[in-house]
């Protein structure tokens, strides 16, 4: 993978010659945005960590200097340095006046095509998700350029903010010999996506950031005239999207609807259920986890139909460099089925008791049960506020901390499980890591509730008693060298054990016939 930082010091130049002296000073690569807000102490945004540009606040005449140096700014508060992809926004007080300035560093980065090359050379409609700065636009400009140049497609980049072509009326080269439309107003963008395939007859439409009904309901028209679409959406994965009502049309939208009792039962589920509307607009998702790896989708249709039956779909986890799929993301599986091979009577035995379990445990992480005391967790690179709000809705014993040092453990996105400072930081804290696949409540709720021992359906004193019993099995069998039984429970109290038992890294087999069905710790090999 190849990246430019596109004319960086053009960006720098901007500032005043201070802060400009510390701006050029830092790594270029690892640059991701410049804030000057007033009154405060301006920084430099890494892609992991921030530095201080200087000990004197921000002051009007510093934000004027800038100002003056890029010209005005448009209805969205944005404005660019031509020939460049660097942009700078602005925000404003109450009398219009600018009091904060986000100065954000343009690359164009080739080779982030690999990963969705096969699906967007085949005529894929593609959507892209992931959080703000993982790289969308980036990979929409690369998609835009392979397309026309290499694929000769007709492509039309629809520019709302000049956030893909860069700022001035000629395109970035970054974007190959796509043509580009430009949009007076955010609020046109649906009207120009609908211009651009009435007007110019492409094949392929590119655009970032859909958010309202209206470019929802213009992307589904130009679908539906057989236009190949490719774009971006707010949301950071599938699951998302189904519940934003606004949005939830670009994966084929989301009905209530009535089963008869006969249907029901078949089913297995309640009367009243959730169902797709009809076929999505983008025939393939992308899941942005990290800048190293994507979670592909290739079959919308068929993911969301997982996720309104309350399974999380299997994706398939690319490398950003390679685009080969490295694993299949973790998500429902049942029980085997057909014979047993032998040997393995034990795995069977425990896929029989996890056979209801809506996704399989997360990976092992060390340590054993929450204690008495409250404990406290941090998240690397996770939402602060979904951690909290789980660990409300789940009632845990515990809270969140803003430093690492402060925390008993650390949850994190599996995608970052490598990352230098991650490891330092567990060095530094001796916490226990937790590993999610991706940062949202829905995962974040199935690790908790495995770390914190929790059986819905379950007596919470007995599900304490049975976690307990398991800890101490643990420690004998690791103690005595010997196989430990434990006492009979019901089938989720022994999964729950079970995964106490794998986060030791030991082995447990299931046992004996219900109701006195348990499970038997085995000594470590040694």
């Amino acid at each position: 993978m190849h990246t430019e930082t596109d004319d960086l010091l053009r960006l720098i130049a901007t500032l005043p010659p201070a802060l400009a002296e510390a701006a050029g000073r830092l790594p270029p690569d690892e640059l991701v945005d410049i804030v000057l807000d007033l009154g405060r102490l301006p920084h430099a945004r890494l892609t992991d960590r921030i530095e201080h540009l200087g000990e004197t606040p921000v002051t009007a005449a510093d934000i004027a200097h800038v100002i003056g140096a890029v010209g005005q700014f448009t209805q969205d508060n944005r404005a660019g340095i031509e020939g460049t992809l660097h942009r700078i926004a602005c925000m404003r007080n109450r009398q219009g006046d600018v009091v904060g300035l986000t100065l954000r560093v343009g690359r164009a980065v080739f080779g982030t095509i690999e990963p969705v090359r096969e699906l967007v050379m085949a005529g894929t409609g593609l959507l892209l998700l992931g959080r703000p700065g993982v790289g969308k636009t980036t990979r929409l400009r690369e998609i835009a350029r392979v397309l026309a140049d290499e694929g000769g497609r007709r492509v039309i980049v629809i520019d709302t903010s000049n956030e893909i072509g860069g700022d001035g009326d000629v395109p970035h080269p970054s974007i190959g010999s796509a043509r580009r439309m430009q949009v007076a107003q955010p609020a046109l963008q649906h009207a120009v996506m609908i211009e651009a395939v009435e007007n110019h007859t492409p094949e392929v439409i590119v655009i970032d950031e859909i958010g309202t009904a209206a470019e929802t309901e213009a992307a589904r028209t130009i679908a539906e005239r057989g236009v190949q679409l490719i774009g971006t959406a707010h949301g950071t994965s599938l699951e998302n999207l189904v519940a934003n009502p606004t949005l939830a049309d670009l994966i084929g939208g989301v009905q209530t609807v009535t089963l008869g009792d006969d249907e029901a039962r078949l089913r297995r589920t309640q009367k009243t259920v959730n169902e797709r509307k009809r076929d999505p607009t983008f025939t393939a998702v992308a899941e942005i986890a990290s800048r190293d790896q994507l979670i592909v989708h290739p079959d919308t249709g068929r993911a969301v139909d997982a996720l309104l039956r309350g399974v999380v779909p299997r994706g398939q986890v690319r490398d950003s460099v390679s685009g080969q799929t490295v694993a299949a993301s973790q998500g429902a599986t049942s029980a085997p089925t057909g014979p047993t091979p032998a040997g393995t009577e034990a795995a069977t035995d425990v896929a029989r008791d996890c056979a209801d379990e809506p996704e399989p445990p997360p990976e092992p992480a060390s340590g054993g049960p929450p204690g008495e005391r409250t404990r406290r967790v941090y998240g690397y690179a996770i939402s602060r506020d979904s951690l909290d709000k789980v660990i409300r809705m789940l009632g845990l014993n515990a809270r969140t901390v803003s430093r690492a040092e402060r925390a008993d453990m650390i949850v994190a996105l599996r995608s970052r499980r490598e990352d230098d400072r991650l490891r330092s930081l567990l060095d530094d804290s001796g916490a226990v890591l937790h590993l999610v696949k991706r940062n949202s409540t829905a995962q974040i709720r199935r690790v908790l509730t495995d770390v914190f021992n929790i059986v819905p359906g379950e007596d919470a004193a007995e599900v304490e008693t049975a976690a307990r019993e398991a800890e101490a099995a643990i420690a004998q069998a690791q103690r005595d060298g010997r196989e430990v039984a434990l006492t009979p429970y019901p089938a989720a109290i022994r999964r729950m054990q079970h995964r106490i038992v794998v986060r030791h890294a030991m082995v447990a087999e299931s046992e004996g016939s219900e109701p006195h069905r348990h499970l038997v710790v085995q000594p470590s090999a040694s």
